[in-house]
């Protein structure tokens, strides 16, 4: 029996697949070569959907959207920079004793060194002494000493050079950003109406766009305020317990915790790291370190993790599993700011395809409700 031909539409199908495939991977490619374009451009579309209320907030008691866009900066600016220079005291004290924590740090490797040797260190010790033998048994009079090389930075050195350089690229994006979202908050709700009417000369396609630009600005609003609550938890949560424990500059670890949570997962691991090492240069036991960075891990887990999946999922509405991959896929674009927007990105992309009926097999796959068809019930009576 004869084996079915496939059809024209069939073979079309899968020539558009395929194309769909390959324009995927061909923007992502696009998109991890043009980071350094993108990033602040994405991170102030995201800061301006954020601050958006208050410039409205203004405008409603007759001040000029582009004098409080500029009022709303400066304030969120000055809040910053305040916060940095009543931290000074305790930020110089702690730089200050980084030499000391390295001198005790390596004190302690040695220590560990002279320690009885585990299975590890015997098989290290043997293969030292394989090596004596070979050297003592090779033919012929030694090579004249080479001349000494000229002294290259250290591996510590290079780590510090790379990070300061991370840093001033990291104040540069902001910098950006904070201009990207000026000049979005001063055209107020000119860019929205432009792109309802690139959305097609129809009204269900401009009703359809006004419902997902409605519902960004929800989302994107909703889980910053998420994550403000999550992290000022953190961060009082952290500063509680260094408190407790005694353990110096528990304020200036508190607002490391809760800044540094905005990262998902690698902020956590990084505070947990800090405030162990902090404590174990402080006490010199490792015990106790191994105790403060457990507690610490404790309520970034519960608070970090579990208080935030339980909030975000009620807010979101989002698969688990889909957050998480799409973290990686953040974070292997961008880095440290994709870990920082993934979520909101994947937050955008989860209310687009609820929204446009074309799209609802994604909107499953990201969707938290199994039931086939809850996941686009407003694009459903738009049509």
């Amino acid at each position: 029996m004869d084996k079915p031909q496939d059809t024209p539409p069939r073979r079309q199908r899968s020539a558009l697949t395929a194309l769909i495939l390959l324009a995927v991977f061909a923007l992502c490619a696009a998109a991890k070569i043009a980071a350094p374009f993108l990033v602040p451009v994405v991170v102030g579309v995201l800061a301006s959907y954020s601050l958006k209320p208050l410039v409205s907030q203004l405008e409603r008691v007759h001040v000029p959207r582009a004098i409080g866009a500029a009022v709303v900066l400066l304030v969120l600016t000055a809040a910053i920079v305040g916060g940095v220079f009543l931290l000074r005291d305790d930020a110089t004290s702690a730089l200050a004793e980084l030499p000391n924590a390295a001198r005790k740090i390596r004190l302690a490797a040695h220590e560990t060194a002279r320690q009885p040797a585990g299975p590890m260190g015997h098989v290290r010790e043997a293969a030292k002494e394989l090596n004596r033998a070979a050297a003592e048994a090779a033919i012929g009079a030694p090579a004249p000493a080479a001349p000494p090389p000229p002294s290259a930075p250290s591996q510590a050195e290079k780590w510090l050079s790379e990070q300061s350089a991370k840093a001033l690229a990291v104040v540069v994006d902001i910098g950006i950003a904070g201009l990207v979202a000026y000049f979005l908050l001063s055209a107020g709700d000119a860019f929205r109406r432009k792109l309802v009417r690139v959305a097609g000369p129809t009204l269900a396609a401009r009703r359809i766009t006004v419902q997902i630009l409605d519902e960004i600005d929800a989302q994107v609003q909703r889980y910053l305020m998420t994550m403000l609550i999550i992290n000022t938890l953190v961060g009082i949560a952290t500063w509680a317990i260094l408190l407790a424990f005694g353990v110096a500059h528990a304020t200036l670890w508190g607002v490391v915790a809760a800044v540094l949570h905005i990262i998902p997962y690698a902020g956590s691991a990084a505070t947990i790291l800090a405030t162990g090492v902090a404590t174990f240069v402080q006490f010199e036991d490792i015990g106790h370190a191994l105790l403060v960075a457990a507690a610490v891990g404790v309520a970034a887990t519960l608070i970090g993790m579990g208080l935030s999946a339980w909030m975000l999922g009620r807010a979101f509405r989002m698969n688990s599993v889909a957050v998480f991959v799409a973290l990686l896929f953040f974070g292997w674009l961008w880095g440290g700011w994709g870990l920082l927007v993934g979520v909101p990105l994947l937050a955008i992309v989860k209310t687009t395809c609820d929204r446009i009926p074309s799209l609802e097999r994604f909107a499953v796959l990201l969707n938290d409700d199994e039931r086939p068809g809850a996941a686009a019930p407003a694009a459903k009576k738009a049509d």
